[in-house]
């Protein structure tokens, strides 16, 4: 057979023989896109020189280094998140992202802060997950005056917009999650409510949401005033333990912060797993297992492929723009689990 010509290249990919050229040259004054199709033509028909388009179209693709935050590396809901972005990262074929991920041990404000300046100073783009504080809020500051992009990742950080996010509605994820122990809970009754920590907005939104429901549409039911589980399945584990001691009519419990594990626990060694409805977060192993079980009713959890995927585009866009003024927030749509729909 003929070997192929520049000129099949060209008519192959629909581009001019000095387009083709071009691309083969490795010249800059190509777009992405024509590249693309280029080397996509350049595969179909066996061109000779397919190894040199594939070389000088990764070498002209833009690089770009994004730094990533989350909570503690012993959590695995931050694990899965993780995952989550670095498959999104290499699944990417017009940039080459790297991703520098970062867990916090610390939570301490001071530590966050200290961190996210140290991370944002060697990236292009910081996204994080942390809680509301003058020192984190002024230290992200600083780095978006740097013309580094922030983005809040799972808990939204700046009200009116100036720090961009990707995350849940969460005065809805709250609503939700009432109409959920109104719809299921057998008669109306107390309702215990399980906080992480009021500083991070995304659990605020959702406590606001739960409550508006309840005077809305469901007023005959008691909400006890919410405890504060600090992210730590042993404190979880406690609290769950005095509410069910404090309250043997109990008729619902909502996780609305971390420590599931610990909530599952108190469950489990005081023998109520299965007598009260129990809502919670994200869909790991050990919430699986609870739904399968019934010691967890419902689960209320984000599409990690989904908000992974707006992260990184998010980052993107944002670093492409060069400083415009644009919103890269996206609201993304959660996901709701029962034993009945794994």
């Amino acid at each position: 057979m003929k070997r192929p010509t520049i000129r099949d290249l060209a008519d192959t990919a629909g581009v001019s023989i000095a387009t083709a050229n071009r691309v083969l040259s490795g010249a800059e004054n190509v777009r992405t896109p024509t590249r693309e199709k280029v080397q996509a033509a350049a595969e179909s028909i066996g061109f000779y020189g397919l190894g040199a388009i594939q070389a000088r179209n990764a070498a002209a693709r833009p690089k770009y280094r994004f730094g990533v935050i989350l909570l503690q590396p012993h959590r695995p809901f931050y694990q899965l998140v993780a995952r989550a972005l670095l498959q999104e990262a290499a699944a990417i074929e017009a940039v080459d992202v790297e991703l520098k991920i970062e867990y916090l041990e610390d939570l301490a404000p001071q530590n966050t802060a200290a961190r996210a300046l140290a991370l944002a100073s060697e990236c292009d783009a910081l996204c994080i997950t942390t809680a509301v504080h003058p020192v984190v809020t002024q230290a992200l500051e600083e780095i978006q005056s740097r013309g580094i992009p922030v983005f809040a990742l799972i808990s939204q950080l700046a009200a009116t917009g100036q720090i961009h996010y990707i995350g849940l509605d969460n005065w809805k994820v709250g609503r939700t999650a009432a109409w959920a122990f109104d719809h299921i809970c057998k008669k109306p009754g107390k309702i215990g409510l399980l906080m992480g920590n009021p500083r991070y907005r995304n659990q605020e939104m959702n406590e606001t949401g739960f409550r508006s429901y309840f005077r809305e549409h469901a007023p005959e039911f008691l909400l006890l005033e919410p405890l504060s589980t600090f992210e730590s399945s042993a404190v979880a584990q406690e609290m769950t333990e005095r509410l069910l001691d404090q309250h043997n009519d109990l008729a619902g419990l909502y996780v609305a912060g971390g420590g599931i594990s610990g909530v599952l626990a108190a469950l489990r060694t005081t023998e109520r797993a299965g007598t009260l409805v129990v809502v919670g977060y994200e869909l790991m192993d050990n919430v699986k297992s609870a739904l399968l079980d019934g010691a967890l009713t419902l689960s209320i959890a984000h599409p990690l492929e989904r908000l992974a995927d707006e992260a990184v585009k998010g980052m993107i866009a944002a670093v492409a723009s060069k400083g415009a003024q644009a919103s890269y927030t996206k609201i993304v749509p959660f996901e709701m689990y029962t034993r009945e729909n794994l």
